[in-house]
């Protein structure tokens, strides 16, 4: 009789839908996707299908006066504060002067004497191609990101967090400025996930490095799962990390002793550049943008 390799051992468990007997010979056996974290390899959860989420539905609270005036794309709620005390702004006829003075979202608010309404709240999404700096003014700069979204939309968007030039992948653009500071705040642990192609293959003893932590110059850090993208293309790996730290992917993988050739970033925030092509943005559908405010 032939000798037929068994097919790796999936197990339920209440935290985990799938856990994986930990060899190598299952590793390799098994798909493109497993996630080197607890010092074994797991069924990998990138390759999920995102969760449903439902409609958060908007909720109609008062508004501080300053970033009232702010949402209108006027100028900055400081600069709004100045107009604001030297009585330029009107409520319902009213002159205000008080600041941190709250108003409804269908109030009559006039600035120099013309009714003023909040901006169109925005959101891009860009997969941006190699070569592009991340900015959004820079006279030294020949190419950059606001020159692949130009045509977007009406409303000045801004990018959330920054690419370096020659990192690939998504970008998300928006006028929302509550929700960029969530989005890149440390305190949010907002998910990053790379694909990171090395100059020669990567180690399996250095999985339990990326997953443990070390201490770089900056602090000590770590990821949160990691594997080969293909088992049988070892100088590529997929990384997943909430670290949202200067170049943080690159100086990892140096100080592991690797270079690295291509970095190129497949989902943020629970985003995907699903149906993206390279170079090309699209806008977020309400629904994700409900999931984003959620996070």
């Amino acid at each position: 009789m032939k000798n037929r390799t068994k097919k790796p051992n999936y197990k339920k468990s209440p935290s985990k839908k799938f856990e994986q007997k930990t060899t190598k010979e299952n590793f390799r056996k098994d798909s493109k996707f497993n996630t080197y974290k607890n010092n074994k390899w797991e069924k990998d959860r990138f390759s999920k299908k995102s969760k449903k989420y439902t409609k958060v539905k908007p909720e109609d609270e008062k508004l501080r006066l300053n970033k009232f005036i702010a949402n209108a794309g006027i100028c900055s709620r400081r600069e709004a504060d100045k107009y604001i005390q030297a009585g330029v702004v009107t409520v319902n006829g009213k002159v205000i002067t008080e600041l941190g003075y709250k108003v409804n979202p269908w109030d009559d608010v006039r600035f120099g004497g013309e009714r003023i309404k909040p901006e169109k709240k925005v959101y891009v999404l860009l997969n941006k191609p190699k070569g592009y700096t991340t900015t959004t003014e820079d006279p030294h700069a020949q190419k950059t990101v606001m020159q692949l979204i130009e045509k977007c939309c009406k409303e000045r968007v801004y990018p959330v967090g920054r690419l370096d030039k020659d990192t690939t992948g998504l970008l998300l653009f928006t006028n929302d400025g509550e929700l960029a500071k969530k989005l890149t705040h440390p305190s949010h642990n907002i998910e990053k996930v790379y694909v990171v192609t090395l100059d020669k293959n990567f180690k399996i003893s250095d999985f339990d490095k990326l997953v443990e932590g070390f201490d770089l110059d900056d602090g000590y850090i770590s990821v949160d799962a990691a594997s080969y993208v293909d088992p049988d293309e070892k100088s590529r790996i997929i990384i997943q990390i909430h670290s949202g730290r200067n170049r943080i992917v690159r100086r990892m993988m140096e100080h592991l002793g690797y270079k690295v050739k291509r970095l190129d970033r497949v989902k943020f925030a629970g985003l995907t550049k699903r149906g993206l092509k390279r170079g090309y943005w699209r806008h977020l559908t309400p629904k994700e943008v409900s999931f984003l405010k959620m996070l």
